[in-house]
């Protein structure tokens, strides 16, 4: 061996392999490392068609050593343990300023984690392949998805439409039967319709002179649903007092009503009944 370089010397060296492209690929050629970058470059565009992001930091591999290790990083986030062992490569690097028998020693080890670096980025090829054939299975369970979705909303409509059916049959015989009894009771006879105000929907209402009946009609009674009436009443006085009158008869019709229900209703004066007969007594406020 010559010489030893000097510190000069050195730093020069190192200075050119950082900044001089050429010099740079002459000392890889030396160290075997030639046949690699032409393998590199003529394989670089098959991997562009496969994978964009990752070719455009290859590219910039070849033109900035610096930058592939940046740009491998970004794409081999879950993978430290790689980068763990190339900054230990670096840090071997920068050593090689003290000593020259240590610069070609670390060529040597930086020539073997190249190689390893290019199987690394065969595993990305091969999962790359995976995910695509995942992704495949995926959209076809989305596609499967779908079909059933529609599905589902096509049975909903159906039963949705068989509700309002069941529901607007309720709302007829409601209507048919109080107003059956309001002619039998109070000798009353008053037309009784559904109401819409602003949306709220009354199921049960008619005038008839200074007399206002006004109700709901429903399959099972809550509490819920007498307070929704007496709310829908207190809608009334506030923005439309001229449908209601100076005595107002509240009604819910129900084919079932729990017992506490029950109880709110003839505390608030609400008669309940169904078509077997009344559940709470009628009257007028």
């Amino acid at each position: 061996m010559g010489e030893a370089l000097s510190r000069e010397e050195k730093l020069r060296l190192l200075r050119a392999l950082e900044e001089d492209l050429e010099f740079r690929y002459a000392i890889m050629g030396l160290i075997g490392i030639s046949e690699e970058i032409k393998s590199l470059r003529e394989g670089q565009n098959k991997l562009w068609e496969a994978q964009n992001k990752l070719w455009e930091e290859v590219k910039n591999l070849r033109e900035d050593t610096r930058k592939l290790w940046e740009e491998i990083r970004s794409l081999r986030e879950e993978q430290k343990k790689l980068w763990e062992e190339q900054n230990k490569i670096w840090e071997e690097i920068k050593s090689l300023r003290d000593n020259q028998t240590k610069i070609w020693e670390e060529i040597k080890n930086l020539r073997e984690d190249t190689r390893k670096l290019w199987e690394e980025v065969r595993s990305l090829r091969e999962g790359q392949n995976k995910l695509w054939e995942a992704q495949n299975k995926l959209w076809e369970e989305v596609k499967n998805l779908r079909e059933n979705q529609e599905n589902i909303l096509r049975d909903l409509h159906a039963l949705r439409v068989s509700f309002e059916r069941f529901t607007l049959s309720v709302e007829d015989e409601a209507k048919d039967v109080v107003r059956h009894r309001l002619k039998s009771y109070l000798n009353l006879d008053v037309h009784l319709d559904r109401l819409w105000i602003d949306e709220r929907e009354i199921n049960i209402y008619g005038v008839s002179g200074d007399v206002c009946v006004i109700g709901e009609a429903t399959v099972r009674l809550g509490i819920k649903l007498i307070e929704e009436l007496e709310g829908k009443i207190e809608y009334l006085r506030r923005v439309r007092p001229n449908l209601l009158r100076p005595k107002i008869i509240k009604v819910i019709y129900a084919d079932y009503a729990v017992p506490s229900a029950l109880e709110a209703a003839r505390e608030r004066g609400i008669w309940v009944l169904k078509w077997s007969g009344d559940l709470t007594p009628i009257s007028a406020l």
